[in-house]
């Protein structure tokens, strides 16, 4: 089995993908993936990558454009292909978060002070605005734990 990684990299806002390589410890590129539209000519970085539980996914967010990423996986090579992107409907998505069932995504959207929440379409991976928006001083990072 082929183990991948993905990483986001904040300054020139793209997704870059690794194999690793177990025996040795490795990771050696695959491909590098813009985050944005190439029609998009604002200031914008990266900051926050997240795998869907199914593996078939990746969600970049982008600050600036003030959308999620969307990216579906080749299961065979693990290379990203670009499903599109969805709004956060707030600015500076400087985090989020996937709950637990993978079905919904959480937007900490830090300079407009909420929190807004996007369903996962489980098939295409798509985010669909669900119209749920929790007002909150700045946020930066949403966690989910286990309760027992």
């Amino acid at each position: 089995m082929t183990a991948h990684a993905d990483v986001v990299n904040e300054l020139d806002s793209t997704v870059t993908t690794y194999r690793y390589t177990a025996l040795t410890a490795t990771l050696k590129p695959l491909q590098v993936v813009s985050t944005r539209p190439v029609d998009f000519n604002g200031t914008n970085t990266g900051a926050e990558i997240a795998v869907a539980p199914s593996g078939r996914f990746v969600y970049a967010s982008n600050r600036g454009h003030n959308s999620i990423a969307i990216f579906s996986v080749d299961a065979r090579t693990g290379e990203l292909e670009l499903v599109g992107w969805e709004p956060t409907r707030g600015r500076q998505p400087r985090h989020f978060a996937l709950d637990p069932s993978g079905s919904f995504l959480y937007a900490a959207n830090q300079a407009s002070d909420s929190i807004t929440t996007l369903q996962i379409d489980q098939t295409s991976g798509r985010l669909a605005f669900t119209g749920q928006v929790i007002e909150t001083g700045s946020p930066v990072s949403i966690a989910f734990g286990a309760h027992q």
